[in-house]
């Protein structure tokens, strides 16, 4: 059964392919964690290990870059296989009020239409309560009708529509 865990230097392989996966797929456009993948880390192990030691640092005040906010990644995974993966923003900036909310979450394309989104943002609810956000806001395209059913499912209740992204406040707990 697939669990929210912290990035790890054991799951690099299939990293590294849901990285290639994402990239090719063309149905949806490139996620910003696929670009923000620094190139070394899809090369070698020393680079990878850098890359999670910064994915992580994200979680803190030192860690973060100007402009961004403090942000816990989690990779949805079961066994070694990363199957998808999730950022909880721990506080929202004005452009992250209109676009990208609280909570984003991304299934590589050979694990879509299993459940999973809908399975990893039920996980990560408690999580963002454990951080304080009591409503999260999530937002999704409006052309996406398969993320605007995973948010409802879990509780999301429409709010308004700002430059093409529905928005959704949902209960943490």
């Amino acid at each position: 059964m697939p669990v929210l865990s912290d990035p790890a230097v054991r799951f690099r392989s299939s990293f590294v392919a849901a990285v290639k996966e994402f990239r090719a797929d063309h149905e949806y456009e490139v996620s910003w964690f696929v670009t923000d993948v620094d190139d070394e880390a899809l090369h070698d192990e020393a680079g990878f290990e850098k890359y999670i030691a910064r994915v992580l640092a994200e979680r803190t005040d030192a860690g973060v870059s100007p402009g961004f906010v403090r942000v816990t990644t989690l990779w949805w995974t079961e066994g070694e296989e990363m199957l998808g993966r999730l950022a909880i923003r721990h506080s929202l900036t004005p452009r992250l009020e209109r676009v990208g909310g609280h909570i984003g979450y991304d299934v590589r394309p050979s694990a879509r239409r299993q459940g999973h989104a809908g399975a990893m943002l039920k996980a990560a609810l408690p999580l963002a309560a454990e951080l304080g956000i009591a409503e999260a806001l999530l937002t999704c395209d409006i052309t996406n009708a398969a993320s605007r059913r995973v948010i409802e499912a879990n509780g999301g209740r429409f709010v308004s529509e700002i430059d093409g992204k529905l928005r959704f406040r949902v209960p943490t707990s």
